[in-house]
């Protein structure tokens, strides 16, 4: 990462506001001049956003970098990112992982974010932004689409969630494009990470930015707009949801539910499943696993999907914890109709 950062105060005062107001809304105002944490790749991206934090909210920062050991230069390139930050005064972490077996992007987006969080927790950071950007959220949209997901998985990438344990994970680039932020680290004449794995066409997401960049005329922008509007209609279904919870839900016994089926919408009531069987089940189901476990249930019939067995009954589902079963351990799924 050669070259030296550009100071804070000679970045255009009107991308510096544009990324202050664009961080305000998803920054916790309570206390105020809370402090801000960085995952900082090395990468164009979150290069662009360290500098445009530390011109927006000076003294307020902490960065994190996140080494999975995938690769024998991640190490030289945190230590890149280390000198960086020492060079912009802001206190920096390099935070090494260990993956789990199995998916690797998977495993190493997991064990990421556990290292952040804990990394957060202990500076009693407000939250972590990350530097995911519009471009990014297209590829999210079209990668979705793709694969047949519901409107939840359509929302795509949120302005917040809850990734990293108690400290919230913030986008506040959202609005961005790759070539804006690409920019600001020219401007700053520095020179940055070039991760191969974004060109690796093994990987989903590298396959989709080749079709996009191969399709001009996909406004990847627009596309970053319409996961937005999603998310607010995933907003809404989540409001009703909660409604029918309260109304419809009860909870017989340790371990048991009922759910008395109303005439909500079907994606309202697949929204109250999926919230009952991950309750009972102690871990995240999948909505394409719970519409499948839905659809094939009749009256008299029952399933099992995450450790939990499911009968229909004449006037709604009843739940329970399968006999033997520890809560959050792996179950069979997709859902597994009995007699």
């Amino acid at each position: 990462m050669a070259g030296s950062a550009a100071p804070p105060d000679l970045l255009p005062a009107a991308l510096v506001s544009r990324f202050a107001g664009d961080l305000a809304p998803l920054n916790p105002a309570d206390p105020p001049g809370a402090r801000v944490g960085l995952a900082v790749s090395g990468g164009s991206d979150s290069v662009a956003m360290l500098l445009l934090a530390a011109a927006a909210i000076p003294g307020r920062i902490a960065a994190a970098t996140v080494d999975h050991g995938l690769r024998a230069e991640s190490a030289d390139e945190a230590a890149l990112v280390a000198e960086l930050c020492a060079r912009m005064g802001v206190p920096h972490r390099t935070l090494a992982v260990s993956l789990a077996p199995g998916n690797t992007q998977q495993a190493a987006r997991q064990a990421r974010y556990a290292a952040l969080g804990e990394w957060a927790a202990k500076l009693g950071l407000a939250a972590i932004a990350t530097a995911h950007h519009a471009d990014d959220q297209a590829e999210t949209l079209l990668m979705r689409l793709n694969r047949g997901s519901g409107l939840g998985g359509l929302a795509g990438i949120r302005p917040a969630a809850c990734l990293a344990g108690p400290v919230p994970v913030v986008r506040p680039l959202l609005g961005w494009r790759r070539a804006e932020l690409a920019a600001v680290v020219t401007d700053a004449q520095l020179e940055v990470v070039d991760d191969p794995t974004n060109a690796d066409l093994h990987y989903d997401r590298a396959r989709m930015r080749g079709q996009l960049a191969a399709a001009p005329w996909l406004d990847a922008a627009a596309l970053a707009r319409s996961a937005g509007h999603l998310e607010q209609a995933a907003a809404a279904l989540a409001h009703y949801a909660d409604a029918e919870w309260r109304a419809e839900v009860s909870a017989p016994a340790p371990g048991r539910l009922f759910y008395r089926r109303s005439d909500a919408p079907a994606a309202i009531r697949l929204l109250v499943l999926e919230r009952a069987l991950a309750q009972l089940g102690g871990r995240t189901v999948l909505p394409g696993d719970v519409a499948r476990l839905d659809a094939s249930l009749v009256p008299g019939a029952r399933a099992t999907l995450a450790g939990v067995i499911v009968t229909r009954t004449a006037t709604g589902d009843k739940m329970m914890v399968e006999p033997g079963r520890v809560r959050g351990s792996t179950a069979r799924s997709p859902a597994s109709p009995r007699a």
